[in-house]
């Protein structure tokens, strides 16, 4: 065997003849498509076509993974499309190259394969994938606000069909190894022991390839693209607005106007991506992307490795916090004195499981390790104590009192507290700076962020530790500090009651959602309201009045006095059929205020600019990515602070000090607007 090195390639020929290409990205764990990785692999495919081997196997020396994707830090350099166009243009070169080596040539995939890295498996003749957890391809660059770009438009729908291929590529999922295998993204789906026996036996003897279906090819022809075309439109349309979201819509026009040319189809595909890469969206969701790997970062500890977690309330917080911990792997007690509340949280949990566990004794597991304790027998074996009762500072203290004794020494003892300062928790507690907030938010299966509240007492260490439990939980840690409200709801909180302010006017509380939906957040604020409960609305908004400038509506407290607490109750601000709101129309004719759209958004961005000011968050950066992870803030706007540097400070603090003159002194600019200028 002989072995040539580079810096991120190393490439074996063993005595069968096959040459094997380990791609190994110098100083990272991660494999990524970075230009200099692009142009080493296009130097080793030129000696490669002047003298082909008995074939090629393109495999990861990484643990993590076979390949993630183009490197996404490079495309903040991408400030035009010309910029752009070259380094897509090398990789479309590179591959094409790979695709015409007169060779049997494959792909060795284990763990992810995902954008660049499944565009570079399909330029292959052949695809083995591991067939295990780890293993997860896609086409996820929709996510990002573009289509893929080095040849995977052409090379999906060719190797997989439109229907499957544009499935991935508009909604930039995952899926396993034996789904791809069904989809016939790859040739097979094999144990990792067998995987490179595969790899070898598709080189030694190439298998025939498989054509698409009869119907699959039909689809293809011109005269049928438009129809399934505008179908593929009317899909993305109900999830993401063209002028929002742009990539998908020309990535289903690429499709229709130019497979009948592949070569012109993947020219048009690199002008498409260059122009897509460098353009707004695209550039504020590449922000999105490395916001969300700053968080993740916040949580990576070699030193704190809990099992056992142990949560106190069995209420929907308590028992979806307990539930995600469970089916993150943890053992997991969850202690409360109704036994019908402990039942109505296994029955609850039972079914998430089944729809995110696809095998029956995976759930059986997961479900193993959530045990109900209503007598609090785990809280002394528990590495973790998440407090998630009622929002009562006097109640919490009493808890906190009672079980300091029991837990370890070395536990963290934290509250789910959605607004109440941790100085006033503590007081009880020996040891105050142990107390640390881990505050999750609803629905704790799909809301990504979690607030870790540290008061001035705050151990540093424990607020690490609970930063680095979020992320062994698949959650993105969020330091905040002890303040009412935090983050999150000190700044939807305002938005919220806006909203309210608006119904109470008789604006129809469809067209109060409408304004938002344009706007681009990803539910309205009236049945947003309804979705965490007005009664919770309403003590929050209560408990953040006492030190901001926060007028509850009167109809907010009638509705929650008369039991209407929203989804949960089945009626609130709407009524509630099958867990969906049975939302009016908008009244024919109906003209909405010109100013409500800027009416709900300048409450928020208002309200940022103080958390800013008032050193809530480290930074800008984190907390665009609070609000954006937290409440949902339109992503394509990257962020609050973001959006107020794209369309400018001042023309931005203009407007807020013209609905402070229309509304009155809610609208008051906070004084942090002033030095927003130096800080773009």
């Amino acid at each position: 065997m002989t072995i040539t090195t580079y810096n991120h390639w190393k490439i074996t020929r063993d005595t069968d003849g096959i040459t094997w290409l380990h791609l190994d990205k110098a100083d990272t764990n991660t494999n990524v498509l970075s230009n200099d990785v692009v142009i080493e692999l296009g130097a080793i495919v030129e000696t490669l076509t002047q003298t082909p081997p008995k074939g090629v196997v393109i495999l990861s020396d990484k643990a993590s993974g076979f390949i993630a994707g183009a490197d996404i830090k490079e495309f903040t350099g991408y400030t035009t499309k010309e910029i752009a166009l070259v380094a897509v243009r090398r990789a479309h070169q590179v591959f094409n190259r790979i695709e015409d080596l007169p060779c049997p040539t494959v792909a060795m995939i284990s763990g992810f394969c995902l954008g660049g890295g499944m565009e570079l498996a399909l330029a292959c003749k052949y695809r083995v994938a591991e067939d295990g957890p780890k293993t997860k391809l896609g086409l996820p660059e929709v996510k990002l606000g573009i289509h893929p770009g080095y040849g995977g438009t052409v090379r999906s729908i060719r190797t997989a069909g439109v229907f499957a291929a544009m499935d991935l590529m508009l909604t930039g999922r995952t899926v396993d190894a034996r789904a791809a295998k069904r989809m016939g993204l790859v040739d097979h789906a094999v144990p990792l022991r067998q995987l490179r026996v595969a790899a070898r036996a598709m080189v030694i003897t190439p298998p025939a390839k498989r054509p698409l279906a009869v119907w699959l090819r039909l689809v293809n022809y011109r005269l049928l693209r438009p129809w399934v075309a505008n179908i593929l439109r009317k899909k993305v349309a109900a999830r993401a607005p063209q002028d929002h979201y742009p990539a998908p819509y020309a990535l289903i026009d690429l499709w229709q106007k130019y497979y009948d040319d592949p070569f012109l189809m993947l020219d048009q595909e690199a002008q498409s991506i260059a122009q897509l890469s460098c353009g707004h969206t695209a550039q504020s969701l590449v922000r999105v992307f490395l916001l969300q790997e700053q968080l993740k970062a916040l949580g990576r500890s070699e030193d704190f490795h809990p099992h056992h977690v142990h949560v106190i309330g069995a209420g929907v917080m308590g028992g979806d916090i307990a539930g995600w911990c469970a089916l993150r792997g943890f053992t997991v007690t969850l202690q409360d004195q109704k036994k019908e509340a402990l039942a109505n949280v296994i029955k609850r949990t039972h079914g998430l499981f089944k729809k995110v566990i696809k095998d029956r004794l995976l759930v059986t597991r997961a479900m193993d390790r959530l045990v109900p304790d209503p007598k609090g027998n785990g809280l002394k074996r528990a590495d973790v104590v998440i407090e998630a009762i009622f929002e009562d500072a006097e109640v919490k203290r009493t808890l906190f009192k009672s079980i300091e004794p029991q837990i370890k020494p070395q536990a963290i003892l934290a509250t789910n507290t959605s607004s109440i300062p941790l100085d006033e928790l503590n007081t009880v507690l020996t040891k105050p700076s142990r107390l640390v907030g881990l505050h999750f938010f609803n629905p704790v299966s799909k809301m990504p962020l979690v607030e870790i509240v540290q008061s001035p007492t705050t151990d540093k260490t424990v607020a690490q530790q609970a930063a680095a439990f979020t992320k062994q939980i698949d959650r993105l840690p969020l330091p905040v500090s002890s303040k009412p409200g935090f983050l999150v709801n000190r700044i939807l909180m305002p938005y919220l009651m806006e909203a309210m302010l608006l119904a109470e006017e008789a604006v129809p509380l469809a067209s109060i959602d409408a304004a938002a939906l344009k706007f681009g957040m990803p539910m309205g604020p009236i049945e947003l309201a309804d979705t965490v409960g007005l009664d919770i609305c309403l003590h929050v908004a209560e408990n953040l009045g006492k030190s901001m400038n926060i007028e509850v509506p009167a109809r907010l407290r009638q509705m929650v006095q008369a039991g209407h607490l929203g989804r949960k109750s089945g009626r609130g601000f709407y009524e509630f059929k099958n867990d969906k709101a049975l939302k009016p129309a908008i009244p024919s004719g109906y003209h909405q205020p010109d100013d409500m759209e800027h009416r709900l958004i300048f409450r928020m961005l208002n309200e940022a600019v103080a958390c800013w000011r008032d050193t809530v968050v480290e930074s800008i950066d984190h907390a665009d990515a609070g609000i954006i992870f937290g409440t949902g803030f339109a992503p394509f706007r990257g962020g609050p602070f973001h959006y107020i540097f794209h369309m400018g400070v001042k023309p931005m603090l203009q407007l807020l000090e013209q609905l402070q003159q229309r509304y009155g002194a809610r609208f008051t600019p906070d004084r942090g607007w002033a030095t927003l200028d130096s800080k773009k």
